[in-house]
Order: structure tokens, then sequence, then C-alpha cells
């Protein structure tokens, strides 16, 4: 009896001492990783920059962007921002890409193209000065005789007599 007794204690106590193995690694396990110095928290599937420069700065959408899980177009698509929306630019990465997030203190959600979006304050301004502009057409003249003249524009080849 105390020799089965001594063996359980023994168990028990071996048992006790082992820690719980962590849980396994999933595509949205939070991680945090550091790069220049700045510490970023994101998915475990979105892959960390090699290089960050902070922003910290609202800009809106200029289209529906691919919102990708590393800074080039080989990564997996993660979602598409929203035309005119405004999203979070935690910072510049390599080849002229955007970390962002939804949040200002939020997780790192991926990484968009630097063309789209723009900073919030020049939204307007930036639409108004992409939309085409009209042509001034040009108007050819040539006299006639005497007072009479005969007028095209560059776009016809119809002339009109005055």
């Amino acid at each position: 009896m105390k020799k089965s007794l001594a063996l359980t204690l023994l168990v028990v106590l071996t048992l006790a001492g082992c820690k719980a193995p962590p849980p396994p690694m999933t595509d949205d396990t939070l991680v945090t990783s550091e790069v220049n110095g700045v510490k970023l928290v994101h998915r475990h599937a979105v892959m960390a920059p090699t290089e960050f420069t902070p922003v910290n700065e609202t800009w809106r959408a200029l289209y529906n962007a691919s919102v990708m899980t590393q800074p080039d177009f080989g990564g997996n698509l993660v979602r598409y921002l929203e035309n005119g929306k405004p999203f979070v630019v935690l910072g510049s990465v390599e080849n002229h890409w955007l970390a962002i997030a939804d949040d200002a203190d939020g997780p790192l959600i991926g990484y968009v193209p630097l063309k789209a979006g723009v900073e919030s304050s020049r939204y307007d301004a930036t639409l108004r000065s992409d939309r085409p502009r009209p042509r001034r057409t040009k108007q050819v003249c040539v006299d006639v005789g005497g007072a009479s003249k005969a007028c095209r524009t560059d776009k016809t080849a119809t002339w009109i007599l005055d």
C-alpha cells in the first residue's frame, strides 16, 4: 500500500511540473515583430516587412486595391480596400508599398501599393485634378473674299461660310 501511494505521489508530482504545449500556430495567431526599432503586431499569415518607416496617418483609398500578405503581388489576398474609405497607414515598406491597419492602434492587416491611396487631406484635390478636362476646339478661319470668311473646327472637315 505504501509503495502504490508513493508511486502515485511520484507520478502526480512529475506531471504537475509539466507544462501544457503551446497552442498550435494558425494564420490568425497574432505575433509581434520588430523592424527598424518599431514593434508591429500582425497575424502569422502576414509577413513582417524587412524595412519600415513610420507614417501613422489616415489615408483614403483611390480604388478597390488588393490588400496583400506581403509587400508585392506574390502574396495572398487578405481583402480589398473600399474606394473612398479611410484606412490607417502605419508606415512605408520595401517595394514602395504601405503597411496598413484598420485603426491607429490596431494590428497590421496587410500591404497595399503606394498609389492605392492618398492622404485624407489631399483626397478631394486629387480627385479634382484627376478628372479629364474638356479640350478646347481650335477654329481655323480663312478669308474667301471681301468681308466673308470660311471657318472649321479641328474635329470636323466641314467649312462654314460667314
